[in-house]
């Protein structure tokens, strides 16, 4: 099955997220990793299987995977079994004020899996979320690790 990974990152943490996971994916087969600025919707050829992350910035994904996502049109997913993920603060270790508002709105994951199956696709494993020890990282220790036994939790293709 052909798989693309669709990611945004600013201090690239999510970058090593998306790469590890592709790296998974292309043990099953054919595995692209794409960055939001550089994808169009015709890299959607052929694939069956989607991922896409960003970093959590002010507890929603990056203004450019939310433009790429949101311009699919209806439809655009269907067929495609879809994986949604994030990076975030270390939130045990973040002020009382912050962990209320991450309680209240939650991070970047939830949102793609919502825009994901606007568009049509299946998701497949529950959004996930990966962590950073600081805003700019880097990530915790066993964090590529984790990513990868997630993916590799997915029900078998179909």
């Amino acid at each position: 099955m052909k798989t693309l990974v669709l990611y945004d990152s600013v201090f690239g943490n999510t970058e090593k997220v998306a790469l590890a996971l592709a790296e998974v994916f292309a043990e099953q087969g054919p595995c692209e990793a794409v960055k939001a600025a550089d994808f169009a919707p015709s890299r959607l050829a052929g694939v069956g299987r989607l991922a896409v992350g960003s970093p959590t910035r002010a507890f929603r994904p990056t203004p450019a995977l939310v433009a790429q996502l949101d311009a699919l049109p209806p439809g655009a997913l269907a067929g495609i079994d879809v994986l949604a993920f994030d990076t975030r603060a270390w939130i045990e270790k973040a002020p009382g004020i912050l962990r209320f508002f991450a309680g209240l709105f939650g991070y970047a994951a939830d949102p793609i899996a919502k825009r994901l199956l606007k568009k049509g696709g299946r998701l497949v494993l529950p959004p996930a979320g990966f962590v950073v020890a600081d805003s700019e990282g880097p990530l915790l220790e066993g964090e590529l690790a984790r990513a990868a036994a997630w993916v590799h939790s997915a029900p078998a293709s179909r």
